[in-house]
This record gives structure tokens, sequence and C-alpha cells, in this order.
């Protein structure tokens, strides 16, 4: 389970310094590579929307234009965000370094090939040594073993209590991810760093048709915070290597279901390690006249303050899921809405439902459904409860 299980791949992942040690002492890892091997080099990626980017999203935005890339270089540590040309500079030496460490090595990469992401504090430059020196060490600990995946997932982990990896395999191909994000978990694209490999024969066009969809359904429904990040990134990179591809293709729709599990299931993951939660969310919003409205109602409610509290406390107050619902322009009817909370139907018609004592919130899951009786669409947004261990942990860390 990880960026390593497709053929094709190496990763690493290690200590440069970048981050504090641990109370014990120990450094943690905080650069991680990933090098497509191919003989495919085709890749795609999906970036925040954030109006103030991050210098390793500007320069990765330039740098997959031409849908290619053989290495991505990722660090936690620090998000070279709202740095200024100075940041910039940096990140195109991240990259200048990367290519010039694997040519070394006698592999074939480019600089303008090489995809960047940071992670961490925003609004402070990078300790450049302590990364450069990380890149070499990172280069010589390439290794296409599944331990070599889990430490690349390890080194981009910030405020993560866990790594997050993910695999699914078809009839001739594998897809592989790695994860990172705890807070600042709010779609604009994707909310998260993300990396995905795959040895799938798949065009270019289509491997980034395939990822869009994918993130529409999955990381672009985690809504944690409603807080966007400067450095969102998810990439995907295509070996083309499985020993056997068909050469005329992989089935798209096999490939597209298959990739849709992995984003969901690191969406799912994401939610669950979210910063301070002690209830992972589900929003259902069925029977909505389009899906898009079906989303919009579903993130009212988990943008919601007041619902994500009353969920901590083990309130299931639904009046608080109406009037989310109902600062929404999307099409129903507030004398039919009804309004399930882990299988009871607390609000019925638009008024009082089942007995609301009967809704058990002591587990750590919660299943919200949302009929609006306007359409057959629906959709699912996943979100977290607020807690006082949120509010203590974002107070501390200076971002």
């Amino acid at each position: 389970m990880s960026v390593t299980a497709a053929t094709g791949f190496s990763a690493a992942g290690i200590a440069a310094g970048l981050k504090s040690a641990d109370a014990e002492g120990h450094a943690p890892r905080d650069v991680a590579l990933v090098l497509n091997h191919g003989p495919d080099k085709h890749a795609a990626a999906v970036f925040t929307t954030n109006r103030v980017a991050a210098a390793p999203v500007l320069w990765s935005q330039q740098a997959i234009t031409d849908g290619r890339a053989d290495a991505v270089v990722l660090n936690s540590g620090g998000a070279n965000a709202c740095t200024g040309a100075p940041g910039f500079a940096d990140t195109h030496q991240t990259a200048e370094v990367v290519a010039e460490k694997l040519q070394a090595t006698g592999a074939d990469v480019s600089a303008g090939d090489v995809l960047v992401c940071s992670t961490g504090l925003i609004g402070v430059r990078l300790d450049m040594p302590a990364l450069l020196t990380g890149i070499d060490a990172a280069v010589g600990q390439l290794e296409p073993a599944e331990t070599a995946g889990h430490r690349a997932a390890q080194a981009i982990m910030t405020t993560d209590s866990v790594m997050k990896v993910s695999t699914a395999t078809g009839a001739d191909f594998t897809i592989g991810g790695m994860a990172k994000g705890a807070g600042m978990l709010a779609p604009g694209m994707a909310t998260m760093l993300s990396v995905l490999t795959t040895d799938a024969v798949i065009a270019q066009p289509d491997l980034d048709a395939a990822l869009r969809e994918a993130v529409r359904l999955s990381f672009n429904r985690a809504d944690s915070d409603g807080c966007m990040s400067t450095n969102d990134t998810v990439i995907a990179m295509a070996s083309g290597a499985h020993p056997e591809a068909d050469p005329s293709g992989v089935d798209l729709s096999e490939f597209q279901a298959a990739l849709n599990q992995v984003c969901q299931d690191l969406a799912t993951q994401l939610i669950a390690d979210a910063e301070g939660a002690h209830h992972e969310i589900a929003i259902s919003t069925i029977n909505a006249a389009t899906e898009e409205q079906a989303e919009t109602a579903g993130r009212s409610v988990a943008r919601s303050n007041l619902f994500k509290t009353a969920i901590f406390g083990q309130d299931p107050n639904w009046g608080r899921i109406l009037s989310a619902v109902g600062t929404t322009d999307v099409d129903f009817d507030p004398s039919t809405i009804d309004v399930s909370v882990n299988g009871v139907w607390i609000c019925r018609a638009g008024g009082i439902g089942d007995d609301r004592d009967l809704v058990d919130l002591s587990g750590r899951h919660v299943k919200v459904v949302i009929d609006l009786k306007a359409g057959a669409a629906e959709a699912t947004i996943l979100t977290n409860d607020l807690t006082h261990d949120y509010v203590h942990e974002n107070s501390a860390y200076s971002s």
C-alpha cells in the first residue's frame, strides 16, 4: 500500500532536519522523492484555486503543462508560501538539484519535468542547505520497495498523526497513492498534498480527465474546517510498466473506478485524521434536483460550526441542519424535507420526526441523510466535528 505499489516507480523518505526533533530526540522524516522510471512519463495534476498560491504550486503548474513528470520532490517543515521571488527561486533550485542528482545516477530527468510540493508554515523561507542535502540523501535511498513508499508517506506529514496510503488493482494495472492533510481541509481542488502512481498504459489526456473526475468525487468533497490551503496539489503519474499491460491501453472505465476508489479512500483517511476530531461525519444529500445542488446542500451543513459543535456534544440538533440547508439556493420545499442521523429520521416533512433520543452519537462515525425530495441526484460530503482539541491545536500552530 504505497506509491511504489505500481511497477516502474521508486521512492524515498528521509530526515533532512527541516522539522524539529520529537520529544525523544528523533528527527522526523521531512523530504520525500518519487521517481517514475517509465517507459511512459505521463502525468497530470490538480492544484489549489487559492489566489495566494505557494511557490511550489506556481512552479509545478508550469512544469506540468507538457503532460510529463519524471519525478516529484516533496518536503514538510515549510510551505514556501508567501515568500515572493526568493521563494520561487528556491523552488527552481530544488527542481534543478533533483534533476542533477538523478542524472548522476543515469536517470533521464530534466528540471522542467520535476514537480515540487511543500507543506508546513506559511511565510517562512525554507532551510535550503538542509533541503538540498536531504535531496542528495533521498536520491541515494530510492527503492521500489513498499517500505520506501511508506517512508515517503511519513515524510510529508505535518500535523498528521498517521500516514495515509492506498492502492487498487485492475486486470492490467495497479494504482498506488499517498496523501497528507489534517487541517486547512476545504475544497478548491484537492485539500492537501497527494501523489498517485500507476503502471497503466494510458494516454496523458485520459489520465488528466480521470484524475479530475476522481478529485471531484473525493478530495473536493472532503471539507474539514472550511479553510483552503495555499499549497494543495494532487499529482498522478503513469509509467506504462505493468508486465501484463495491453499496448493498446487500459480499460478506461475500470481505471476510473479504481482511481476513484484510491482517492476516496485517501479522502476518508484525511477526515479521519482531522485535527482534534472526535467524529467522522458523512453528510449525504439525496433526491436533489442536480448533483451540484446535492453537493451544495451537504457542504452548507459541513461548514456549519453550530452543527459541528452539536455533533461534538453528541446532540442530534436537526434544526441546525435545516437552517444550514435553508441558506442555500438549492431546490426544495421546506415543508417536505426529511433528515436522519445515524438511521433515525428525527425530522419528517420539515418538522418533528422520530424521538431524537434514539440517535446514538457515542461512536466515531456519524451518517447524516438529507432528503430534499426535489429530484433523483445525490452527493456525499465528508467532514468532522469541531472540538476543543481543534481550537487548542490551531491556536498553538502558527500558520
